[in-house]
């Protein structure tokens, strides 16, 4: 039996087909713009696999304007049930460096994926930079003595707590996607109580500490702390 012709596009498909080709060129020019240098931005038009490629930004793969669409955008044609997204997904450039790539599908009213954009991350000086970093936070053996750098309390006694305090208030504020400056009043005030039935309080320059890392005036953490707490 032989396959099902499928019957010619109409003059709107071929202009909305056409729109959706303009519109990616400019989303490919500014993702470009704006993850310059690592990220290569591709666009391919899908009715074209011979000759793909019609835009690219941040050339990091060696191809060009023309050449053809790779296997996954042949999957896309050949399969209308394809995922729309395909995210994160592991790759390398012709000369052996890793990507991390994704590629979107464009379709138009028709249900057609007609276009593609594809965005490729060369994370090789990312690895190797991450490795250095790792190199330089490695620390040798132990100290003869536990040292931290600030100054000493008089005659050796009493616990500096600044960076406890800091510590934990940049939790609290992680746990709730925020930073410390950027809590709202409730989330502060509730912070503070928290540091204060914890003990972080009863630190040396705890509150100084406290009104740094938040922002505000130290008269304003009195405000902030339980009644009891208050001096």
């Amino acid at each position: 039996m032989k396959p099902r012709r499928q019957p010619a596009p109409t003059t709107a498909i071929l202009d909305e087909n056409a729109l959706l080709l303009r519109e990616g060129r400019k989303i490919v020019e500014a993702l470009g713009q704006t993850l310059a240098p690592l990220v290569e931005v591709v666009l391919h038009d899908l009715a074209r696999p011979e000759h793909s490629v019609v835009a690219i930004a941040n050339n990091l793969s060696g191809r060009q304007v023309g050449d053809a669409a790779t296997e996954m955008g042949l999957a896309r044609i050949a399969d209308p049930a394809f995922p729309e997204v395909v995210a994160n997904y592991p790759n390398r450039f012709p000369d052996g460096r890793p990507v991390k790539s994704t590629s979107i599908g464009l379709k138009n009213s028709a249900g057609e994926c007609v276009a593609a954009i594809c965005l490729n991350m060369d994370v090789s000086l990312l690895g190797a930079v991450t490795a250095g970093l790792s190199q330089l936070m490695q620390t040798g053996g132990a100290a003869p003595v536990d040292e931290t750098l600030a100054q000493c309390a008089a005659g050796g006694t009493g616990k500096d707590g600044r960076g406890e305090v800091r510590a934990a208030l940049e939790r609290f504020a992680a746990a709730r996607n925020a930073t410390p400056i950027g809590m709202t009043l409730a989330q502060r005030r509730e912070a503070v109580r928290e540091l204060a039935a914890s003990g972080h309080l009863n630190l040396r320059h705890a509150l100084a500490e406290v009104a740094a890392t938040l922002g505000v005036a130290r008269s304003t953490v009195y405000t902030y702390l339980p009644v009891e707490h208050r001096p």
